[in-house]
């Protein structure tokens, strides 16, 4: 019970951190609706959020391997509440644009030495860091939750309201890093070879889920909208429906992988997502919220078993390997949304959509070059 504590902290601090990553979206349909920005303009915002945080998060993952830095989880979590509360003040489209980017360097500085820890206080269980890793789905669930109906009834001159999260985060996680002050020593016992080619392997199936994943979190709103109309109330269920469903995919993972191993519930999941993903963007009518449901939950199932699996692979740069499963993966995808938002303007979002079925499939088929690595 006593490890149940600490991770549960770290579990409750990565919710309020990626409420940051799922407030981008949440943000969408307002930026749309409130500055009359278009696909590409609104895919920018997205880019900036998730593109600085792809290229300085290996960074950090490194700086994590040689020394802890357990410091800077809260610091990191305060920084990125604070570029979401900046995202609307001011209507100039280059400080929401330079804001986004903040958020996002906040969340970099974060995924690696949380990941660090949380494996230790898990003991390197896959249902520990399923729990982990849903707390970073509980937090996009909520961001729609917490932002529509803030936006809603204010406009983006609200933004500011939404530091709160990160302020209690910083607050509940510096808890945990003074309960467990020496997390990263575990970490440091690892022995083993480095894999990259599996490694890498492995990343190119991340790649292709968080293309998919932030694809739908940053459309999926304006989607909903067209297929089932309602405007920013449905856009908003839509995504709470995405990023809460996903939460239950993840902690399905864990129990998934314990009984059938990490790298087959992978390549099984990623092939249920086919068939989700094109039912939810070409079958009409209310059996949209029932494909997004299994879209979501079948897309999240291996998200805590990346974390694991490149772990294990690279058993030496367990800090690198936290930042790129927790942290580059999942934001990586938002370098491609200007190539969807820039289909959708050419032609519709539904044929943008349509093209992450293939992403799926390949993130399936990837998977049978991978092995479940050796026991230790």
């Amino acid at each position: 019970m006593l490890r149940l504590r600490p991770i549960g902290l770290m579990a409750i601090g990565h919710a309020c951190v990626d409420v940051y990553q799922g407030a981008v979206p949440a943000l969408v349909p307002f930026l749309v609706t409130e500055r009359g920005l278009g696909y590409v303009a609104v895919s920018g915002i997205t880019l900036a959020a998730t593109l600085l945080s792809s290229v300085v998060q290996p960074v950090f993952g490194v700086l994590t391997d040689r020394r802890p830095l357990a410091w800077l989880i809260p610091i990191s979590m305060t920084t990125a509440g604070l570029g979401i509360a900046l995202v609307g003040v001011g209507d100039a489209y280059l400080l929401s644009w330079l804001a986004a980017a903040l958020s996002g360097l906040g969340v970099a500085a974060y995924h690696p030495e949380a990941a660090r820890m949380a494996r230790a206080v898990s003991g390197g269980s896959h249902v520990g860091m399923s729990w982990f890793s849903v707390g970073g789905n509980v937090g996009f669930a909520l961001a729609p939750v917490l932002v529509t109906p803030i936006i809603a009834a204010g406009g983006l001159g609200l933004t500011p309201v939404l530091v709160v999260p990160a302020l209690v985060g910083a607050l509940v996680t510096s808890l945990a890093v003074r309960t467990r002050p020496t997390s990263a020593v575990l970490e440091r016992e690892r022995v083993g070879r480095d894999d990259w080619p599996s490694f890498l392997r492995l990343s190119a199936i991340m790649v292709c889920r968080s293309i998919v994943f932030v694809g739908l979190g940053t459309f999926i709103a304006l989607y909903a909208g067209e297929r089932v109309g309602g405007g920013t109330t449905t856009g908003g269920a839509a995504l709470f429906v995405l990023f809460a469903a996903g939460a239950f995919g993840t902690l399905l993972g864990g129990r998934f992988a314990t009984r059938y191993g990490r790298v087959r519930t992978m390549r099984t999941s990623y092939a249920v997502a086919v068939p989700a993903i094109a039912g939810l963007v070409f079958v009409p009518g209310p059996a949209f919220f029932a494909f997004l449901t299994v879209t979501a939950i079948a897309m999240s199932i291996p998200f805590s078993l990346h974390v694991t699996l490149g772990q294990d692979f690279l058993p030496g740069r367990v800090g690198t390997a936290g930042g790129m499963t927790l942290g580059l993966a999942v934001s990586i995808g938002g370098v491609a949304t200007p190539i969807l938002a820039t289909i959708a303007e050419h032609s519709s979002l539904r044929l943008a959509l349509s093209t992450l079925i293939a992403l799926a499939l390949a993130g399936s088929l990837i998977g049978y070059a991978l092995d479940e690595p050796a026991a230790e």
